[in-house]
Parts: C-alpha cells; sequence; structure tokens
C-alpha cells in the first residue's frame, strides 16, 4: 500500500522546519547554493566537511543531521539531464532518508513554478514507489513502510505519478512473492479479486478449454505441472466512449521455472519465480490505465503456467499444434516461454487490436546482449521502434531495438514441422524467439519486450530494489504517446 500523498502551496515556516525529521530539498541546478535554500548554513557546512562545491550537489546528494535530530538531504536536479539520471539521482536520495524507515518524509521543492511543478512529479513516484518495502516473510526486522509524503512549495500534483507508483510497486510485488506463494492458481484468485475491485471484465481460458480449442503449445508446458491450475487469463477494461482501436497487452506470467526436461543447473534455476514478471508488467500497467481513466480498450491476456519437470511433461523432440494450426518442433523444453505467448498471441492477435505489445522475461541471450539496465524491444514498423525509444528516454526505462529480419528465420527451419521452437546453437536466440513469435501476430502493429531489466542488482533508475517492475512506466509512456498520436491523425483526416 503506498503512502499518503498531501500537497502544501508553501514552504514550512522556519520553525516548524526545525521539528521536522527526514526532509529532502530539492533546488535547481546553479552555481550557488540560493539565499532561501532551508537549512542553508548546514547545507554548507556539509560541503565543506566533505570538501565538496556546490557543483557536486548537481549529481550527489549532500546528507547532514538535522538542528533537532533526524537528516536532512540537499540536491539540485538539473532539466538538461536524461530522465534516467534525474530518476537514479532522486533514488539515492531518497535512500538516504528511508534507510531509517521514517514514518513520515517531507520533500522542500525551492525554485520557480515551472521547476517546482516538474520536480514535485519526479519526486512523487520516487519517493512512493520505494516508501512501501516488498513482500518479506521474515519474522523480525521487518523493514516499515512509509506512511505519509508531504511534497512542500507545491498546491496541485496530477495523478500520473502515484498510479505509475501503484503499479510499479504491484508488478515487484508480486515478482518477489515466492513460488510456493504465487502459484498458477493462487495468481488467479488475485486477479479475480482485482477484476471485481477495479470493475474489468475477466475471462479464463483453463486446460479443458484450451484443450477444446487446441491450444498444443500452452498446454504442452503446462502438462508437466501434476496440478493442473494454468490457464489464459484475459482481463479487459472497457470506458464509456473508448478509442476506436482497442490495445492488447501479453504477459508471460511462467511462475516457476525449472526448464523441464532440458533442467536449469541451480545458478540459473535461482530466481525463477521471477519468471512470471512479463504477466506482472501487463498487469500493472491495466492498473494504471484504469486509474487514469484512459479513454481506450485495453485486454490484457496473461499466460500463467509453471513448467515442471516430471513423466508428464513434454521433451525435445515433441511435435505439437499451436492454436493457429502451426506445428512446432520441441528442441527445448526450456524454451517455455515462447510456447506460452505463442498461443496466447493467437488469442490476443483474433480481437485484431490497433496494438499488440506483449512483455517477457524471454531469453538469456538478451540479458547477455544488454546486462540489466536496458530492455530489448522489437517493433513491427519503424515508426513503432522509434515510438519505443523515445518512451525509453521519456519515461526513464531504457530501451533498445533489435532486428527482426527475414534472413535469421532459416534457423528457426524443420524438417518435421512448419517451425523449430529455437535452435541449439544459441547464437541471436533473442532475436529467433521474437521471430517465433512474429508468426502468431500476423500483420498486427506489435512491439515485444524482452524483460533483461526485470531484476538489476542495487537498483535501477528511478526503483532500489532488486526486482525493479521495469516495463510499467515505458507501457505506460508510449501507450498515452500513441493514443495522442492517434488523435493528431484523426484531427488531420
Amino acid at each position: 500500500m503506498l503512502a499518503s500523498l498531501t500537497t502544501h502551496p508553501e514552504l514550512p515556516a522556519s520553525s516548524r522546519l526545525a521539528k521536522l525529521d527526514h526532509v529532502l530539498v530539492l533546488m535547481p541546478a546553479a552555481d550557488e547554493v540560493p539565499e532561501d535554500c532551508p537549512d542553508r548554513k548546514l547545507l554548507l557546512a556539509a560541503l565543506a566537511r566533505r570538501n565538496k562545491n556546490t557543483d557536486k550537489l548537481h549529481s550527489d546528494p549532500t546528507v547532514a543531521n538535522g538542528p533537532q535530530g533526524g537528516l536532512r538531504v540537499w540536491t539540485m536536479l538539473d532539466a538538461k539531464k536524461s530522465r534516467f539520471q534525474l530518476l537514479s539521482q532522486l533514488r539515492e536520495a531518497f535512500d538516504a532518508l528511508l534507510d531509517e524507515e521514517p514514518a513520515s518524509l517531507q520533500v522542500l521543492l525551492l525554485g520557480d513554478d515551472a521547476f517546482r511543478a516538474w520536480a514535485g512529479e519526479l519526486a512523487a513516484y520516487v519517493g512512493l514507489a520505494n516508501g512501501t518495502p516488498l513482500p518479506s516473510l521474515k519474522r523480525e526486522d521487518a523493514p516499515k513502510p512509509l506512511q505519509s509524503l508531504d511534497l512542500w512549495g507545491i498546491e496541485l500534483l496530477s495523478p500520473v505519478s502515484a498510479s505509475l507508483a501503484e503499479a510499479n510497486l504491484l508488478a515487484r510485488m508480486l515478482t518477489a512473492l515466492p513460488p510456493n506463494t504465487l502459484t498458477p492458481a493462487a495468481y488467479r484468485e488475485r486477479l479475480a479479486e482485482m477484476a471485481v475491485d477495479l470493475g474489468w471484465g475477466m475471462e479464463e481460458f483453463d486446460l479443458q478449454r484450451l484443450s477444446d480449442l487446441g491450444a498444443g503449445a500452452f498446454l504442452a508446458v503446462a502438462q508437466g505441472s501434476p496440478v493442473g491450475d494454468a490457464a489464459i487469463v484475459r482481463l479487459s477494461y472497457v470506458p464509456s466512449g473508448a478509442h476506436a482501436g482497442a490495445v492488447a497487452l501479453v504477459g508471460k506470467g511462467i511462475c516457476f521455472d525449472t526448464g523441464g526436461h532440458n533442467l536449469k543447473p541451480p545458478k540459473y534455476m535461482a530466481g525463477m519465480h521471477e519468471d512470471m514478471a512479463g504477466s506482472a508488467v501487463a498487469l500493472s500497467i491495466l492498473v494504471a490505465a484504469t486509474r487514469l481513466q484512459l479513454p481506450v480498450r485495453i485486454d490484457a491476456w496473461l499466460a500463467l503456467a509453471r513448467n515442471e519437470i516430471s513423466p508428464q511433461a513434454y521433451r525435445q523432440g515433441d511435435v505439437v499444434t499451436a492454436l493457429d494450426g502451426t506445428t512446432i518442433e520441441v528442441v527445448d523444453t526450456d524454451a517455455e516461454g515462447r510456447m506460452v505467448l505463442a498461443d496466447t498471441l493467437t488469442l490476443a492477435a483474433r480481437e485484431k487490436p490497433a496494438l499488440l505489445m506483449d512483455f517477457a522475461t524471454l531469453t538469456g541471450s538478451m540479458l547477455s546482449a544488454l546486462g540489466t539496465r536496458y530492455g530489448g524491444v522489437f517493433a513491427s514498423t519503424g515508426e513503432l521502434a522509434r515510438q519505443a525509444v523515445q518512451a525509453g528516454v521519456e519515461s526513464g526505462e531504457r530501451v533498445c531495438i533489435f532486428p527482426l529480419d527475414e534472413d535469421y528465420e532459416e534457423a528457426l527451419d524443420s524438417d518435421v514441422a512448419d517451425i523449430k521452437q529455437c535452435s541449439l546453437d544459441g547464437e541471436a536466440d533473442h532475436i529467433l524467439a521474437a521471430l517465433f513469435l512474429k508468426r502468431f501476430v500476423g500483420d498486427l502493429p506489435w512491439l515485444h519486450m524482452d524483460l533483461s531489466a526485470a531484476s538489476c542488482e542495487g537498483g535501477l533508475g528511478a526503483i532500489a530494489s532488486e526486482q525493479t517492475g521495469f516495463g510499467v512506466a515505458w507501457g505506460m509512456k508510449l501507450l498515452c504517446d500513441w493514443l495522442e498520436a492517434g488523435k493528431r491523425t484523426a484531427s488531420t483526416s
């Protein structure tokens, strides 16, 4: 649950400021500390002790004890920096305060109206997103959540920052849950509760229904689990007066991935409860869109299953028939994500959405290509690729575009089926996986996000936890920009 957020049009009086325990002061970048900077003498003394110049405030927060205890943190925000840099700087500033687990935190905004509005939105997002710790089963020393966040020097905030913070936190909380807690069955129960609370439509394609439909790619993965709780879940946000073209979000929700018969070694099986991060991102974008009442129908299709090792599990060499009739030669049972997504994308594509986006922790080769600080994106058109990169710049969740050239497809040629699931050579598997998925999308406008940045040791950008919720802010920014572009096109036609 997020901390409560309160705004105050004026800065606190000096008498009140002295009594505040945990304070962050945000200033525009400048050569000198402004005369009206709260606790200016404390700041100058702290800079002198550390032998720092004022320009260090442009990148490094400065911390000192308050006049009556507590902490003061000062930093300067330079609007010329990238959003990623600014969010990282703010995360470091908030970390110094949140490490003490305060019940309340104060942010003081200096500068002109435009700066305070801009900086306030950034601070609200970073403070709210990091103020609530992720779930912990520790009986002792469990971290305490921030209860209230006060922004001083600003009268009003848009609801965007709080909605994004809530959505990012949801994605991270789900991703952090252990695999015996977030089973496909438990996940489906959570989704049913959310659908009621948020007014969504909900449709479940359980194993029997998927069998009747002929969704052999999804079922091949699901058959290894004796529990039989796997399903594709469709959640629908349908606002009144919705935009004419619907959006489909597809998320990989493998609640645990053993690798199947191609069993992962322990080093690579660690953390595989996070293989459902794509579904959490898709779900969280739906939450944010609902909170902000975006004027477009959005369907989230979540592929929920486990990739287990059992006598019933699918094997190397199996040939299965996907929902669209494509026959697939199974080459590696650890390439299960593209299997469950194939049938889920087919279901989503049948609705002919105006935009289709899928999210998945799909390939180790994307991690090799980018590490954990960028997400890898594939786009069906150059314009969508451009929008994807721009959304990364403006959201602070950076992405890199990868190719979809047809000559790579030769590696997926099969002697016994329409297509191979993957290649054992390992070369460019992130590209082969995207080309495999593209077969089930057809000619629809499509973006595929391989979530290499779903987990990043030490945090990433705005987010301090190892689970980053990467993709939520990016997806919302892209979606809003796409809607605006559609409005402009309609007004000129």
